[in-house]
């Protein structure tokens, strides 16, 4: 693997590890309630959003998240998360 191959390899796992950072925290909301203004989980959260948003919202403006009950599934992230597994298998 060349050195280029080996960087976009290393930008798509940081990716990954920010992707289920963003789902982890997402949960934490509905387990721990929302983050109190300026606490570490409310920075970590919107550090995390502002840098995966730019990815997930053109996929759901594609796919919209699909509706069970009172509760919506995000497919986007589901999308992404095995489109960048898929690409870094081919890497």
């Amino acid at each position: 693997m060349g050195p280029v191959l080996t960087v976009v390899s290393l930008l798509l796992l940081v990716l990954q590890v920010l992707l289920i950072a963003r789902a982890v925290l997402d949960w934490s909301v509905l387990l721990a309630g929302p983050p109190f203004p300026g606490s570490v989980r409310s920075r970590l959260s919107t550090g995390v959003r502002a840098v995966t948003e730019p990815i997930l919202a053109p996929v759901r403006r594609v796919l919209p998240p699909l509706r069970v009950g009172g509760a919506s599934i995000d497919l986007a992230f589901i999308v992404v998360f095995l489109a960048i597994v898929i690409i870094r298998t081919f890497l």
